[in-house]
């Protein structure tokens, strides 16, 4: 186990989606159940609450500590995948969209369907009794969780799956145990607890802790299991859980129906529920108005003049296609009554659904995005009986209006009475605090008054703690109380989480929000980022980069120098060079946020005269710099690799690691040079990218750039390359380190000679590298902005171009049995990973991506700068890379490793020891005709 007082370790984990901030004292990583137990005892003994944080989704203030953060995100992280997929034993540290990903190629996945999966863990789904849109209560953690392995406050470490689980509960932990049969007994004695439990418990409920388990379990054990679903971190730490899954539907027909009233809406809501929707989803008009607003919206909505109108997004889910629309067509008697302002529309087409379903999940960006300066944008949830869903919208409106809380949003899970509303406020000024107040006083009656629960799905955390006592009365109440002291006698975990008895301690750590950068200002710091950037395990995430930001200007600005000074010195390395820039964050942003800029901007800010005028230089003497990288690159290779790796290690300790690259025998020798061509007509303008001068093929191999014009060849396709190739560039090497002058200087090369060459953007220009055809649409789309007449100017990334032009002319000779396949960031980003698997899937029987593939940070020359970044991002793929290949030597088949960017197969051969190769490498061989056989003699080949 490791921990850490480090300033900027403290402050990067002190913050979570919440509106709440307490700086820890300490964060430790624990590795295992055993160091957990241990840390829990070390913490009882230094008087020091313990708080566990893994994804960082939770937005109720469940995952912040002023004492130790115990960090489990980068521990915990195994799934195995059981009884063919009807269980799953997995750990805390796994998101659930990780895990459903094992599960899916089992048809099965995860009951609980939180909007967050991307990013929310295992360890917050099981802390926060989590939902989400189709699984309803049916399904939810509590119902769908089998056993768990848990670490007590004492230090115990209960596996409950075990057959004697309840008796070692009872050796280990007798008072416990005995109380745990006491609260149970005392509860059932006690008719008006058991109308209480069972009316709050019928409905979508995580607010104080799940007491209906003292009715739905008889024994101790068993009681504890499922208290601890939904304890928000408070009663114990889940080292391991077991889940029964559900039938995985990934077929779906989606509509918006939209309606008049709001009104009308609501007393359509039994019928439509009644169809068996999977998904029955509630917007407001305020919502619609926003919505309305995306380029993407349909049109009927964006020419509707919204007036007091509500919809709902309905889907239907079925095993196939078939099955899907057959549950549509029984419903469509109901919707064919339905009093409709407009046509009622099913598609099963994956970008109109995409496109109905950014109206629903775009309104949290929308909101947050709209949000002045400064301002704290929360997103709360309630939940109510169906009957009154439409008087807990009204009252909230009339609310919003009361308070003066402007274009806030209500949406959520009609079929479940569960809304969610958004409101934006100042937290740092004592006038936001006061209106916060006397909103969330009015909202509590309100809710309260229609018989609905304060928390249906993001756990009451600090948020709802106060009001415990009120939701279910002084006797439950003390029920909640003493399996807090049972479990937790001497309070040291996240206390003021759950049950507070301080009326005001919702109000208390409130988080403010300093603009710092206009890059990143947006950020709501959500984490949703945090799974794909290849540095996380390394040194920070892209919304730890953000926060430290907030934090060094909040230093800045009470005056603390001396935390200011050491926040800046360490976000030099952590911040800024271990950060890959490869744009993966803005995936996965809600607010579309690529930290990326920011490290560009501040890399730029930080570089040395010397060094941007050398970049510079280099940019204007592109041709000669690119060849003697490679000249260089196969000068090194013919030397012993410890001289030249030691002459690299003099250099980086003279100039610094963030200037001269760390030579390894790993690396290939260089490549060559590219060169112009003609064609009589041509159908696209190829331009080759340079990487492919400066790195050679793996190998021995062709490379990409000879590999797509023999297939060009091959294929009756002819391309021209423009004079003046071997200058130019994609730029993205300046634009990655924040120079600025050498990018515009390659930008005005390259531009008007593309234009020229594609006959003024008449045909595409095709690059061979993912990551430089996505460095050509930004350097296009930057001049463009700066009014340049560059906007006719198509690129298509060379994958795409085969999959589309060349593999028709192809004919498939030698084809492979199985193939690994490494999507790039770039590949993703430019939205080419199905072609890049329709071409892979050409040319090989069985073609496998695996899970945990993600962005290898290679970045340019960060791997070669830090190499320690591309080794921690690409350690799980390597290792499940390592299973395949033992697999395929066990079964005697050969398997090819292929991506789509020349530095990304550097980074996957060298963390794997596998060959990777462009994918168009591999189809050229497969495609090769065979040598004809001389005269009288069969080929063997």
């Amino acid at each position: 186990m490791t921990a850490s007082t480090k300033a900027i370790d403290r402050h990067a984990a002190a913050h979570d989606a919440s509106h709440y901030l307490l700086v820890p004292a300490e964060v430790a990583r624990p590795g295992t159940a055993q160091e957990v137990a241990e840390l829990l005892v070390s913490a009882r003994d230094r008087g020091l609450p313990v708080t566990f944080r893994s994804g960082g989704t939770s937005l109720s203030g469940q995952g912040v500590t002023a004492g130790v953060l115990a960090d489990t995100r980068h521990a915990f992280r195994t799934a195995d995948v059981l009884d063919g997929g009807a269980r799953v034993r997995v750990q805390p540290g796994m998101t659930v969209r990780q895990v459903n990903a094992r599960l899916a190629r089992h048809g099965r996945k995860l009951g609980p369907d939180p909007a967050s999966e991307i990013a929310c863990t295992i360890g917050g789904v099981v802390a926060n009794n989590s939902s989400g849109m189709a699984c309803g209560i049916e399904k939810n953690t509590y119902r769908t969780l089998e056993s768990l392995v848990v670490v007590l406050p004492s230090g115990t470490v209960l596996d409950t799956s075990l057959a004697d689980a309840d008796e070692r509960l009872r050796a280990a932990e007798p008072e416990l145990h005995a109380g745990l049969l006491a609260l149970r007994d005392r509860v059932r004695a006690d008719p008006a607890s058991v109308a209480t439990v069972e009316r709050f418990f019928a409905m979508k409920n995580t607010m104080g802790y799940g007491i209906n388990a003292f009715l739905d379990f008889d024994s101790a054990v068993d009681i504890l299991t499922h208290l601890i679903v939904g304890s928000e971190g408070t009663l114990g730490f889940v080292a391991e859980a077991v889940f029964r899954t559900v039938t995985l539907h990934p077929a779906a027909t989606t509509a918006l129906a939209v309606f008049a009233t709001l009104r009308e809406a609501t007393a359509a809501l039994p019928a439509i529920v009644a169809t068996g929707a999977a998904t029955v989803e509630l917007m407001d008009s305020t919502s619609l108005r926003l919505a309305a607003r995306a380029d993407d919206a349909p049109t009927e909505l964006r020419e509707l003049t919204i007036d007091d109108h509500a919809a709902f997004l309905i889907e239907f889910h079925g095993p196939d296609a078939q099955a899907a629309e057959a549950a549509r067509a029984d419903a469509a008697p109901v919707f064919d009554a339905l009093p409709l302002s407009l046509p009622l529309r099913f598609t099963t087409d994956a970008a109109e659904r995409a496109a109905l379903w950014h109206i629903r999940k775009g309104l949290y960006t929308t909101v947050a995005e709209a949000r002045a300066p400064g301002t704290t944008a929360l997103l709360e949830d309630v939940v109510v009986p169906v009957p009154t869903l439409l008087d807990a919208c009204a009252g909230l409106r009339d609310l919003f209006a009361a308070h003066g809380y402007e274009d806030s949003v209500i949406f959520g899970h009609a079929k479940d009475g569960n809304i969610h509303f958004m409101l934006s406020e100042r937290l740092g000024e004592p006038s936001g605090v006061d209106r916060y107040r006397a909103f969330t006083d009015d909202m509590v009656e309100l809710i309260l008054g229609l018989g609905g629960s304060l928390k249906a799905e993001h756990g009451t955390g600090r948020i709802m703690a106060p009001f415990v006592r009120r939701q279910y009365g002084d006797e439950l109440y003390a029920v909640m109380q003493e399996v807090k002291r049972l479990f937790d006698p001497h309070g040291i975990l996240n206390p003021g989480v759950l049950l507070s008895d301080d009326p005001d301690s919702y109000l208390r750590d409130l988080k403010t929000a300093p603009p710092v950068e206009d890059e990143v200002d947006r950020c709501v710091e959500c984490g949703y980022c945090e799974p794909a950037c290849p540095s996380r395990d390394l040194t920070l995430t892209p919304r730890q980069r953000i926060v430290l930001r907030r934090e060094l200007r909040a230093a800045q600005l009470a005056g603390d120098e001396a935390l200011a000074a050491e926040l800046r010195d360490d976000y030099e390395y952590a911040g800024v060079q271990t950060c890959a820039v490869d744009g993966m964050c803005q995936t996965a942003c809600p607010v579309n946020i690529n930290t990326g800029d920011l490290v560009r901007l501040l890399r730029g800010e930080s570089a040395s005269r010397v060094a941007a005028g050398a970049w510079d230089a280099a940019a204007a003497a592109w041709g000669p710099v690119s060849r003697g990288g490679g000249v260089a690159l196969t000068v090194a290779d013919a030397l012993p690799a410890p001289l030249v790796r030691a002459a690299t290690d003099v250099g980086r300790a003279l100039l610094g690691a963030d200037t001269v690259p760390r030579y390894d025998a790993g690396l290939p020798r260089g490549g060559t040079r590219r060169s112009p061509r003609t064609a009589a007509e041509p159908q696209a303008v190829f331009f080759a990218a340079c990487i492919g001068t400066m790195f050679g093929a793996e190998g021995g191999g062709m490379g990409s750039t000879a590999a797509f014009l023999a297939l060009c060849e091959r294929a009756g396709v002819e391309v021209t390359v423009p004079d003046g190739i071997s200058s130019m560039c994609c730029g993205t090497p300046w634009k990655s380190k924040g120079f600025h002058d050498g990018n515009e200087r390659m930008s005005e090369r390259v531009l008007p000679a593309l234009l020229a060459a594609s006959r003024g953007g008449e045909l595409p220009v095709v690059c061979d590298a993912a990551s430089c055809t996505e460095g050509l649409e930004a350097l296009r789309d930057a001049a463009v902005k700066a009014g340049g007449d560059y906007s006719r100017l198509r690129f298509v990334d060379s994958v795409d171009f085969a999959a589309t032009a060349l593999l028709p002319g192809l004919d498939v000779v030698d084809e492979l049995p199985s193939l690994v396949l490494h999507p790039t960031c770039s590949t993703q980003r430019l939205g080419v990973d199905g072609a890049l698997r329709r071409v892979a899937e050409a040319v090989a029987a069985d073609v496998t991506v695996p899970i945990d593939a993600g962005c290898c940070a290679f970045a340019g020359d960060r791997g070669l700068l830090h190499p320690e970044l591309t080794a921690s991002a690409t350690e799980r793929e390597a290792a499940e890379v390592g299973v395949l290949a033992a697999e395929a030597a066990a079964a005697g088949t050969v398997t090819a490793y292929a991506s789509a960017n020349r530095t990304c197969e550097l980074g996957l051969s060298r963390a794997t020891g596998q060959r990777y190769r462009h994918i168009l490498e591999v189809v050229e061989e497969a495609t090769r005709p065979r040598p004809a056989a001389p005269a009288g003699r069969p080929s063997t080949r």
